[in-house]
């Protein structure tokens, strides 16, 4: 091999090792602004829906994420040695939040604490439909965008508009293009819901009826774009919360919030 070559040859090999190096440097700087959960914990289960289970499921999964915030872990998973948060730490963690968004229209509806986390329902005041959903970390008093249906489903508020899904700051979401995964959900945020309300709730129930004996179906859901959320009970309790696709009536249960406390609405 002449000199010339040799020369030519460990001149590209540097180039590749380069371009790799600032790829994963890109990668993980990309993945560091989008913070909280890229990979949420979910999977399907075997009647197609979201739910409990596979590869990315939110308990004993393959990408759970035991231990905190991160790519491919989320917040809520590992808090039992945390204090719950209160009804006014998790509110004010909210509104924190919402204040980094400037949109007047957006306010609090609805508050609950769980022992892994706090939950949040941000609706539209001009509209009264829901905008999206947040949690709020135990340990930080961070509010985030709920993974789930909130990122994958939400037409308006989640996918590509991470304004939201960031609070300004940006993030991963918006590479992976429109309102999520789910290709029977439009692109056009005015599209209206094929599956109504009270067929939310029958979906719903019938998840709930074979994989979570003995409990119930709440009667009130709330209405996103793209989406509907709905709590279950179970002995005259909340034991926990479901999301149903507003065109496929695929339902997704919410593995990460623990133990129901204490609720609170807002007018």
């Amino acid at each position: 091999m002449n000199k010339t070559l040799s020369t030519s040859l460990i001149i590209i090999a540097v180039l590749v090792l380069a371009g790799s190096i600032f790829f994963a440097g890109s990668m993980y700087a990309r993945a560091s602004a989008f913070g909280p959960s890229m990979m949420f914990g979910y999977g399907t289960n075997n009647n197609s829906t979201y739910g409990p289970g596979g590869m990315m499921a939110g308990q004993g999964g393959m990408m759970n994420g035991q231990g905190g915030p991160g790519m491919m872990g989320g917040y809520g998973y590992n808090n039992v040695n945390l204090t719950p948060l209160t009804l006014n730490q998790a509110k004010a963690a909210a509104e924190k939040y919402l204040a980094n968004l400037d949109n007047s229209d957006l306010k609090i509806a609805e508050v609950m604490i769980f022992d892994n986390n706090a939950y949040v329902v941000v609706k539209e005041a001009s509209t009264g439909n829901g905008a999206f959903e947040l949690l709020v970390d135990s340990g930080s008093e961070l509010a985030y965008p709920e993974h789930g249906p909130n990122m994958m489903w939400n037409l308006k508020y989640g996918g590509l508009n991470h304004q939201y899904m960031m609070g300004n700051n940006g993030g991963m979401m918006g590479m992976m293009g429109g309102s999520g995964w789910d290709s029977t959900i439009p692109a056009d945020v005015s599209a209206e819901m094929t599956v109504t309300p009270e067929q939310a709730i029958e979906y719903a129930q019938k998840y709930i009826d074979t994989n979570i004996s003995g409990a119930t179906a709440a009667t009130d859901v709330i209405k996103f774009y793209g989406y509907y959320t709905l709590d279950f009970e179970k002995d005259g309790k909340v034991a926990g919360m479901l999301s149903v696709n507003g065109y496929s009536g695929q339902v997704f249960f919410h593995t990460w919030h623990g133990t129901f406390i204490e609720e609170s609405e807002i007018q």
